[in-house]
Order: C-alpha cells, then structure tokens, then sequence
C-alpha cells in the first residue's frame, strides 16, 4: 500500500484492497456524519437526506473535478441561521430555493474564473483575508463541539452532563493515542474511526447509548425529500438571506483548497483548476436544494482524516459517498450510525473542528503574512473578533448579515480599502513554491 512517496500511503488515484477500502471510507463517513446530520437537526430538515445529498454533491464533484481532488462534501455550518431565517418566510421550500440560488452563484464565479483566470479572485481573497475566516470557522464550530461534548442537550446549557464529558473525553484521547502511537499497520490508518468505535464502546457501558430508534427503524425506507419549485414564490428576502453565505463558503473552499494542497502537495487550485472544484461545490449544493438538502461544502473534517492517514485516494472518499447514499436509504444502519451518542461525536469534533482553525493559521504562516504590518494585523482582528463574537448587522426584519459572513465581507472590504494591498497580504506564490517542493 505504500506509494512511491514515502510519506503517503495511498495517492490519489491509487486503489485500496478490497477490505482495507470499506473500512477507510467508513473511517470518512464517520469522520463527516456527526456535522452532515447535526445541520438538518438543527434546521428542521431530514438527516437521511442530508446524507443522501451529501454524497451525490460529493460524486458530482469527483467527476467536475476529473478525479484530482479528493474531497468529502457535507452539510454547510455556514447556512445554519440563514436556513432557518428562509424556513420563516415560506418553510423548508424557501430554505432550498435559496440554497439552489447560492449554488448558481458558485457556479457563476467558476465560469467567470475558467474565463478570466483565478488571480482575480485570489486578489479579493488573499492569506490575510482566507486564513483568519478559516480559523473563525473552526473557532466558530469550537462551542458547537463542546456543548455536543459535554451537554445532555446541546441547546440548552444547564443540562451539563460529567457522564457526557467522559465520554467525548475518552473519545477524544483515544483518536489523540491512536494517531500518535499507530505508526504501522492497517489499524494506523483509521484513528478516527477506531476512536469512534472506542467511545462508542464506553458509552454502551455508562449507559448513553439508546437502540430504540435501531428497532424502530425500517430496513429500507423512503426519506422525506423537499423540493423547492412545489409551492414556493420568489422573494428578495430570501436571496438576502441566503447569497452572502456565499462569500463565506468561497473564502472557506479557496482555503480548503489550499491546505488541501498542502496536505496531498500537489497544487491543485492549479490543476485541475479552482474553477473546476468551485463548480463542484456549487453543483453539490444545486443537487441538494433539488431533494431537500443543505448547502453542501468540503469538509475540514475530512481533510484532517487524509492529513491524519496519508491516504488521499479518491476512491476512498468516492466509497464514503457510495455507503452515505446507501445509509440514507436503510433505516436501520443509519439508526445504528445515529445512535452514536452525540458526546462521542463532540469528543472527535474537538479535534477535528480544530484542525480546521489551525489549518488557517498555518496557511497564513506559509504565505508569510507579516503580523507586524499594522494593515494585517487590523485586517486578522477585524475578522477573529467580528467571525468569533457573531456580531449582526440587520439591515432589514428578515435580512441580518452576522458572524462569519459579515467578517468576510468586512475582511475583503479592508483589504481592498487598506493602503499597501500588494506588499502586506501574503503572497500565494509562497504557498505554491512551498506545495510544488
């Protein structure tokens, strides 16, 4: 199994043996179940779905993308609030009107990248502006997995739970001991999901683990698909709500792009081209507003399971996508993979929520943004605090701009409004050279 490359067990268009592939797309399809199925929890729509789209928009992008880029694609956080803001002015229909509008947005900018190039965009998007909303994102998911560590409900948090704790906690330690300690072998390949299994184990024993919903469940059974062009009207409101998401989700896809470079090293914003894995991403969330579905984006998750494994075959991720469509349909192995207690995905998300701000970081320290310049500095502030502190601006009742959208926008203003753009921002080239060696 190992490639040429030392360093890399698996490269991207190298296949798996037949077992050691099922159990390292089941390690992906964990490592991105607990945030696919947690958005439609949190939105009100159907997690079965969720993994439905989830991988379609991930087998859609793999073609776009001529099988170069080996990402997952799941539910975006990003379109939480804007969601449930759509759902108020005309019920899930709206929501998924608004995400097919995003995707054509997507797929809008490709069009004009595969056109006029991507130096365009890399220019409003520089380090200085992707790194910092990077890392707000990640932060930004940092309470998300600590309240799912440690809370009986995540919504409310006077229902903190030590048992909880203990579980995200063993969870956590395990994949940490797993990671560091497995340097050979099979089983050093799938950390994550043996630290899943682990916790799921301990839970079993403490008692956090309910197989009602397992019982219940029918064996095949048909999920409660939407689709937006059944009863919904037009409406301004909500391409406000849901288009200037969009701006987060490019600065994040640039961004994954770029630690996914880093991590396969290969430049592949280059080849195959961010307009192809651009139009991907759209195409993903344009299939999952057809059926009901949340915006799909790539997953920091699944990013850090490659950086994590050294094995980036996109057979493994399109193998991940295969068995997440399949789960949407069998009730009961997606009951079984929902009985997980939601402190074991809490205990894994901590980790792997914090990979992502810390790939932010490090893409910034690769690009040579200099803190010492006051206009970096200014512009890094800016976004952390106003990303972090989800600070809201409401322009009208049903049109707010707030946390990791509005830190973009303000992030991209001052680096277009701030003197000395072209000497401060941190140079992509650096990150290029530093992928290509």
């Amino acid at each position: 199994m190992k490639s040429k490359n030392q360093n890399i067990v698996l490269d991207i268009h190298e296949k798996p043996k037949a077992m050691n592939w099922i159990s390292l797309s089941f390690q992906h399809l964990f490592a991105m179940f607990g945030a696919t199925v947690l958005v439609p929890i949190l939105t009100g729509l159907s997690p079965a779905v969720a993994l439905i789209s989830s991988g379609l928009g991930t087998l859609a992008f793999l073609l776009i993308t001529k099988g170069q880029v080996p990402a997952y694609l799941g539910s975006s956080f990003a379109f939480i609030t804007p969601i449930i803001a759509a759902q108020t002015l005309g019920g899930p229909e709206a929501a998924m009107l608004g995400s097919f509008l995003a995707g054509i947005v997507y797929a809008i900018v490709a069009l004009i990248i595969k056109g006029a190039g991507y130096q365009w965009l890399m220019r409003l998007l520089p380090p200085v502006v992707v790194g910092p909303v990077i890392i707000v994102i990640g932060l930004g998911l940092a309470g998300v997995a600590v309240n799912m560590a440690m809370l009986k409900d995540t919504t409310d948090p006077q229902t903190y739970s030590l048992l909880h704790l203990s579980a995200g906690l063993v969870t956590l330690a395990l994949v940490i001991i797993f990671s560091v300690f497995l340097k050979k072998g099979f089983l050093s390949l799938i950390p994550v999901l043996l630290g899943i299994t682990g916790g799921y184990i301990y839970s079993l024993f403490v008692g956090l683990v309910d197989f009602t919903g397992v019982r219940e469940a029918k064996w095949i059974q048909m999920p409660d698909f939407v689709t937006f062009y059944t009863g919904v009207n037009f409406s301004w409101d909500i391409v406000l709500l849901m288009v200037p998401v969009a701006v987060v989700t490019l600065s994040e896809h640039i961004g994954h792009q770029m630690v996914l470079s880093e991590v396969v090293k290969k430049d592949l914003i280059k080849r195959p081209g961010l307009h192809r894995s651009i139009m991907g991403d759209g195409v993903a969330t344009i299939i999952a507003s057809l059926i009901g579905g949340p915006p799909n984006t790539t997953y920091g998750e699944n990013i850090g399971v490659l950086a994590i494994t050294k094995v980036f075959s996109v057979f493994v991720i399109a193998g991940a996508a295969v068995f997440a469509i399949a789960f949407g349909f069998i009730g009961k192995v997606s009951a079984f993979i929902a009985s997980i207690p939601t402190p074991v995905m809490g205990g894994v998300s901590i980790l792997l929520f914090g990979i992502i701000a810390s790939s932010g970081l490090r893409m910034m320290v690769d690009s040579k943004v200099d803190l010492g310049q006051n206009r970096n500095l200014i512009i890094v502030s800016v976004i952390l605090v106003i990303g972090i502190g989800e600070a809201i601006i409401k322009v009208s009742e049903n049109f707010e701009l707030h946390g990791m959208a509005l830190a973009a926008i303000l992030g991209i203003l001052l680096n277009v409004i701030l003197p000395g753009r072209k000497e401060a921002s941190g140079d992509l080239t650096d990150v290029e050279d530093h992928i290509s060696k």
